[in-house]
C-alpha cells in the first residue's frame, strides 16, 4: 500500500507492505533544517463550513497578542482562506535554502499556496497525492523561523490532506471545530478516532455558530437549536474550549483581510489550553 494510503492500522489491511509494524512516529518528516518550532497544533473538522479557518486565524490572532511568535500552515490546498483572512496578497519568495512564508500586518507569518499561484483565484485542480505531497512540502521546504505555536488548517474530513498531515507532521495536539448542529455527534467521533488511531492528543472541542446576540436588546438567539457539545464531549472524554457565535462584525472583517482585528474573547480559553499543551521534542 502507498504511504498516501496507509492508516498506520495494519490489523484491518492485508497489504504485506514495509510500513507493516511500523509506529505513526516512524513516518515523520524533518522540518527545513534552518526551522525552529515549538508546538504544533492542528485545527480539524469532521466537516465543511463550520468556521474551521476562522477559528485558526483567531487563535494565531490571540496568541500573537499574548506575545508569542504564531505561524499557519495552511493545508487546505483547494479551499484556502488564511491569505484572505488577513489581507495577505503577496507572494511567498524563497532561495536554494528553501521558501520563506510571508508575514501578515502583525507578524504572523503564514505559508499558503495561493502565495504561490500566479493569480490567487485560480483553482488547484490536482490529485490527491500532488495536494499532499504540496502540504508535507509546506512543512519540509519552508523555513519556519523562533515560532512558538503553528497552527495547521486542515481541510475538513478524514481523506489525504488530513491523513498526511498526521502521518508528517508531529503534531502537539488536535483542536476540533464543530457546530450545534444534530449529526455533529457522529461527525466529531470519526475525528476523535482519527486522532487516536494516529496517537494524536486531543486538546478540545471548540464550537462555531453557537448562537447570535441581538444587537439592540442582547438577546442570545440559537439559530441552530440548543447545543449538545457539552454532552458530546462528555462522551469522549473531551473539554468545551469555547462556544464562538454568530457575529456580522467578525465575518465582515475576515472577509475584508482584517481578521487581526476582531477581538474573540469566547477563544480565551482554547489559547490558555494550547499553551498549556505539553510540547513534543521537536
Amino acid at each position: 500500500m502507498s504511504e498516501e494510503n496507509c492508516t498506520h492500522n495494519c490489523d484491518s489491511c492485508g497489504e504485506n507492505c514495509p510500513s507493516r509494524g511500523a509506529s505513526p512516529a516512524d513516518f515523520l518528516e524533518a522540518p527545513n533544517a534552518m526551522s525552529k518550532i515549538n508546538k504544533v497544533i492542528g485545527v480539524v473538522s469532521g466537516k465543511g463550513g463550520v468556521g474551521k479557518s476562522m477559528v485558526t486565524s483567531m487563535l494565531a490572532v490571540l496568541l500573537n497578542r499574548r506575545g508569542s511568535h504564531t505561524a499557519i500552515l495552511d493545508a487546505d490546498i483547494t479551499g484556502p482562506s488564511i491569505p484572505k483572512a488577513f489581507g495577505i496578497h503577496q507572494k511567498a519568495m524563497g532561495s536554494e535554502l528553501g521558501l520563506l512564508p510571508v508575514k501578515s500586518k502583525t507578524g504572523i507569518d503564514v505559508m499558503s499556496v495561493n502565495l504561490l499561484l500566479d493569480e490567487e483565484t485560480a483553482p488547484v485542480v490536482w490529485r490527491g497525492p500532488m495536494i499532499a505531497n504540496t502540504v508535507k512540502q509546506f512543512w519540509t521546504d519552508v523555513i519556519w523561523t523562533d515560532v512558538d505555536y503553528m497552527f495547521v488548517d486542515m481541510p475538513p474530513g478524514t481523506g489525504d490532506v488530513p491523513l498526511t498531515v498526521f502521518q508528517s507532521i508531529p503534531l502537539d495536539g488536535i483542536i476540533i471545530v464543530t457546530s450545534p448542529q444534530e449529526l455533529v455527534s457522529m461527525i466529531v467521533a470519526k475525528a476523535v478516532n482519527m486522532a487516536k488511531m494516529m496517537n494524536v492528543p486531543i486538546i478540545g472541542i471548540v464550537e462555531n455558530m453557537s448562537y447570535v446576540k441581538c444587537p439592540d436588546c442582547g438577546t442570545v438567539i440559537k439559530p441552530f437549536g440548543e447545543s449538545h457539545v457539552e454532552e458530546i464531549a462528555a462522551k469522549f472524554g473531551l473539554k468545551v474550549l469555547g462556544k464562538c457565535p454568530l457575529d456580522p462584525e467578525v465575518a465582515k472583517n475576515c472577509d475584508t483581510g482584517l481578521v487581526e482585528l476582531v477581538n474573540a474573547q469566547w477563544l480565551e480559553g482554547a489559547a490558555d489550553a494550547v499553551e498549556q499543551q505539553p510540547a513534543k521534542s521537536k
